[in-house]
């Protein structure tokens, strides 16, 4: 019997690159579109998250996230998971991989997914919004694709934007949002807002906006008239239609309808950028059907290096 892997996060990240990884999640949208499914079980104040996919001809993922808020407190973390990926021929299990490895990958790799055809090829400025541990992915991510580019981190508590820039080598930090925003060719955005805090005033033809943050539905990271400014994407029609703040809200009041959001990755020959000044804008909503793509570029990684 073949032993079953289990992918622990620094020997599986280590043959890993983004842009191998955006070429996988975009040829995984050339199948058939996922089910998907999440469950929930609670215990206050602690949950267990359970996000499901399946894509035929790709596979099973199960990702499975323990949220104990105490944890912190007695100097662990508070999430924890993993990925269970199973065949599409037989449902047999193929792999267990990091939960931390898989998000970390996902989240920016769907980001990065988008810039590349929506951002332009000369970006020179990055402002990164959020100096979390997203921020500190999308600069690697982000890195890989925009290989010569100049970045800036802007973060509400000024000391964690200060600690951002001490770890990360060549990084500035920004002491006004606006004047950061202004100044961008891509705005990465990665907070846990629910007021706006990036305006359509502020924003300048030729940008590409990208929006990680807003989950829930009372969470925005942009204002109306960004949203308006925009041509708009997302990277499902399905998670964040119905779900998030930043698509619901202003559906719901009018500010845009429904054809303002273009396309999802299931037309991703729509992500183009038609002109040079165009404002270009991302909402990456996730989903387990990115977890299930990442999870089996994962795997194929592991097993090419074996």
């Amino acid at each position: 019997m073949s032993t079953i892997p289990i992918i622990p996060f620094a020997e599986g990240e280590a043959l890993l690159d983004w842009i191998g990884l955006t070429d996988a999640l975009a040829a995984g949208h050339d199948l058939p579109r996922a089910e998907i499914g999440d469950t929930f079980l609670y215990r206050d104040p602690d949950t267990l998250l359970n996000r499901s996919a399946w894509i035929d001809g790709l596979g099973i993922a199960v990702k499975s996230a323990t949220i104990f808020p105490g944890n912190p407190a007695n100097s662990k973390p508070m999430v924890n998971g993993g990925v269970t990926l199973y065949s599409d021929t037989d449902g047999t299990l193929e792999a267990i991989v990091d939960f931390h490895l898989v998000t970390k990958w996902k989240t920016a790799g769907d980001s990065l997914t988008a810039a590349r055809r929506l951002a332009r090829p000369d970006s020179e400025n990055i402002l990164i919004v959020g100096a979390g541990t997203v921020g500190h992915s999308l600069h690697a991510a982000y890195s890989a694709a925009f290989p010569d580019a100049r970045f800036t981190v802007w973060n509400r508590t000024r000391a964690n934007a200060d600690k951002m820039a001490q770890e990360i080598e060549g990084l500035q930090v920004a002491d006004d949002l606006e004047t950061a925003v202004r100044a961008a060719d891509i705005i990465t955005s990665a907070t846990m807002s629910t007021e706006p805090l990036i305006k359509g005033d502020w924003l300048q033809p030729g940008q590409h906006v990208d929006l990680i943050g807003a989950y829930r539905p009372d969470m925005r990271e942009v204002d109306d008239a960004a949203l308006q400014k925009a041509r708009v994407f997302v990277d499902s029609f399905d998670t964040t239609i119905g779900h998030i703040g930043e698509i619901n809200i202003p559906l719901e009041s009018g500010a845009i309808t429904r054809d303002h959001l273009l396309a999802d990755y299931y037309d991703i020959g729509a992500f183009i950028r038609t002109s040079a000044d165009e404002i270009t804008l991302f909402k990456n909503g996730g989903g387990a059907h990115l977890d299930l793509m990442t999870s089996r570029y994962i795997l194929d990684r592991w097993k090419a290096d074996a």
